[in-house]
């Protein structure tokens, strides 16, 4: 397996980093949408995030990463009468699966095993990328970019969690929740806005502008490149160190508590920005709640709101063509007369 670049040497991109994180501690926040320029590490950062995570236990054999124990979501094959019995499980690592900006929907949902199909005359269904992020990350870059047919395709899965194919005389359904990381350059075209508003954060990159922090970063990925095992041993403690801040965060996410004060802020920053539904509080409320866990605090507080709240919302907004600041300023006036900060 080839060597990935550790989470804890990317230099900078610190709001990117931290979108990636919580993402990680709470997946129901719904993905993270990065934009920005070319080699800013988008695509570094979210492997070396795969990387970080435990891995997962799996039914032995399962090609949908089902769970064994579990009493539900299962795919239909753990599910089944043959499966009265306790599953054997295996250990995998968490998947992150990329999806190719020409993949076609067969690719993408599954079809038809043609091979066996011609070689043994049986109808079986060969899975596809969903399948192989469930419980995982499905990556795809250049998201702006992707056919509309798989945004549609996208957009069902994320809103029911799993995928139905029927086509070819096959009638499948399998679970499919996956964190969903998208990330483009704007310049290239805009996102729709039904798969924009399905993506929990959204964060903007740009290239390194301080030159130390910059010269850093070329330092890191040159020693990386040279010598990859003895780079990663290098950085293995502040990895180990991360690896279990992310794992207490994850087991400490449900006894963070939040406080009626802290929703009603959130409410009324979401009400002065006017966005759409309550989307942008759920995200909001989340978002902190996994911030708060992962600095291994027991409560939400404003603090964490003003730190997730751009994240949050700043794909959210209406375009308001007599106000010509960006979002993220907008979010800061709205926070400085909301928040008080």
């Amino acid at each position: 397996m080839a060597a990935v670049f550790p989470f804890s040497a990317l230099a900078g991109q610190e709001e990117m980093k931290r979108a990636l994180l919580i993402a990680a501690v709470e997946p129901a926040i719904g993905g993270v949408l990065i934009f920005g320029d070319r080699g800013t590490g988008k695509s570094t950062a979210i492997r070396a995030l795969a990387a970080l995570l435990p891995p997962m236990q799996v039914v032995a054999g399962c090609a949908y990463n089902c769970p064994p124990g579990a009493s539900a979501g299962l795919c239909g094959l753990c599910a089944g009468p043959d499966a009265a019995g306790p599953l054997a499980a295996a250990t995998v690592a968490v998947p992150v699966v990329d999806m190719p900006l020409g993949a076609t929907e067969d690719r993408v949902v599954g079809a038809l095993d043609l091979e066996r199909a011609l070689t043994r005359g049986e109808k079986a269904f060969e899975p596809g990328l969903l399948a192989r992020a469930h419980r995982g990350f499905l990556y795809i870059d250049e998201v702006n970019l992707l056919e509309d047919h798989l945004v549609d395709l996208l957009l069902d899965v994320a809103a029911s969690g799993e995928n139905v194919v029927e086509r070819e005389g096959l009638s499948v359904r399998h679970p499919a929740r996956f964190v969903l990381i998208g990330s483009g350059n704007p310049e290239e075209g805009e996102l729709r806005p039904q798969l924009l508003d399905r993506f929990g954060l959204s964060v903007a990159v740009e290239t390194l502008s301080d030159l130390s922090l910059r010269v850093e970063a070329v330092k890191r990925r040159d020693a990386f490149e040279r010598d990859p095992h003895g780079f990663l041993e290098e950085w293995r403690p502040q990895e180990d160190a991360l690896r279990a801040r992310l794992q207490a965060a994850r087991a400490r996410l449900a006894s963070v508590s939040v406080a009626d004060e802290v929703l009603m802020q959130a409410s009324r920053l979401c009400l002065s920005l006017g966005t759409d539904g309550l989307r942008g509080e759920l995200t909001l409320l989340r978002a902190a709640r996994a911030l708060a866990a992962l600095e291994g605090e027991d409560r939400v507080t404003m603090a964490h709101l003003r730190q997730v709240a751009p994240a949050a919302l700043g794909h959210r907004l209406r375009r308001n063509p007599l106000d010509e600041a960006g979002s993220g300023a907008r979010i800061e006036r709205a926070m400085a007369e909301v928040l008080g900060t």
